[in-house]
């Protein structure tokens, strides 16, 4: 009897979902390409480009946005109906427990979880890298990096500047390096610019001169043109902030590895994504839970009433993560707590929830 009506729960809610959520993503596209037509025919993108590199991987990343939400919704619409037709009573009137007539929810949410956390984790990094590219030809155009007054830490005891740099041209002006031995200055190169020379992947230094510092007996060496490596590369001023999604989350803990070594204090941003691809998955135990006790019980007012409630938690759920994600990248709350603060405060409501639901 378990067997049959764990069948029968999962068919119900993962049916739900699936059907919702491709309903959902296919109006998304069509509001998506009203909106961006214009863009499409004006820079003439092939038609092929428009189907394979940008809608075939927009997908997958809206669905995974818009999931947690119709879970909870999936949930509550297939248990109001089951407690509408008396089906809940007539379950735990068999001798079912509450307890026990979870376990296929979870069962379920264990299988969204897990093809959450894949796509996060694998799937749509390499997916959003093409529709970014994409999009930086046919809608948004070329990425110009504004940034003044640049300041990079590439090792414990390196540091450079630049005044700013063009991404168009590859060129950083009024560019220095400095190399420290502890707190004591070692060497400092100053120059009026660089160039990144992509034919032998180098960068040249222009106009500079370099000053050691040996006590008493400093010294300085000039010159018109240097080539060298730094411990930076032109994709470094190139990306957008949103491109730290395209690290799949091996490439993401390796780069995070490489700010640490380098002594950057700046990775708040990429700690944040990669709590969140371990956070949100378990999200979709949070809200099936809180579905399940919300709806189980047969109100006068029909699933009317439960799905106005539940969309009211869901959101606000959403809203919250959203919000101190967010916080985590400018403020002192550690990355990993603010991903994981609406998982705790929302795992108590679902316990309370729990208990008072009909047993």
């Amino acid at each position: 009897m378990f067997k049959i009506l764990d069948r029968y729960i999962m068919k119900k809610f993962l049916g739900t979902f699936f059907y919702s959520l491709v309903l959902l993503i296919s109006i998304i596209i069509v509001f998506d390409i009203q909106e961006k037509l214009d863009d499409f025919i004006e820079k003439k993108a092939p038609f092929e480009a428009i189907l394979f590199d940008y809608y075939l991987n927009f997908a997958p990343y809206y669905a995974n946005m818009f999931m947690f939400l119709f879970i909870f919704i999936s949930v509550i619409f297939f248990t109001s109906k089951l407690a509408g037709n008396s089906e809940i009573i007539a379950i735990l009137s068999a001798g079912i427990s509450f307890r026990r007539m979870l376990v296929p929810y979870f069962e379920s949410a264990a299988i969204l979880a897990a093809l959450s956390f894949f796509l996060s984790a694998y799937v749509i990094p390499p997916a959003t890298d093409i529709r970014l590219k994409f999009e930086n030809i046919y809608i948004k155009g070329t990425y110009v990096n504004d940034s003044k007054n640049i300041h990079r830490q590439t090792s414990p005891d390196t540091f450079i500047y630049m005044q700013n740099y063009v991404t168009t041209s590859n060129v950083g002006y009024k560019f220095s390096w400095e190399k420290f031995d502890g707190n004591i200055l070692k060497e400092k190169l100053m120059s009026d610019f660089i160039v990144w020379d992509s034919i032998h992947n180098k960068w040249t230094i222009n106009n500079y001169y370099i000053r050691y510092f040996n006590g008493d007996s400093d010294s300085v060496v000039t010159g018109r043109k240097m080539d060298t490596t730094l411990a930076i590369l032109p994709k470094d001023f190139n990306q957008r902030l949103n491109q730290i999604e395209t690290l799949t989350s091996p490439e993401l803990h390796e780069y995070i590895d490489e700010q640490r070594m380098r002594g950057s204090d700046n990775i708040e941003a990429f700690l944040v994504e990669s709590y969140k691809r371990i956070a949100f998955p378990f999200a979709c135990f949070i809200l099936t839970l809180i579905g399940v006790t919300l709806s189980c019980k047969k109100v006068r007012g029909g699933i009317g009433i439960n799905l106005g409630v539940g969309l009211a938690l869901s959101f606000s759920y959403i809203l919250f993560m959203q919000v101190f994600c967010e916080f985590a990248k400018g403020s002192s709350l550690p990355p990993l707590l603010a991903v994981w603060i609406p998982n705790i405060i929302y795992t108590i409501i679902g316990v309370v929830l729990y208990f008072k639901a009909p047993k």
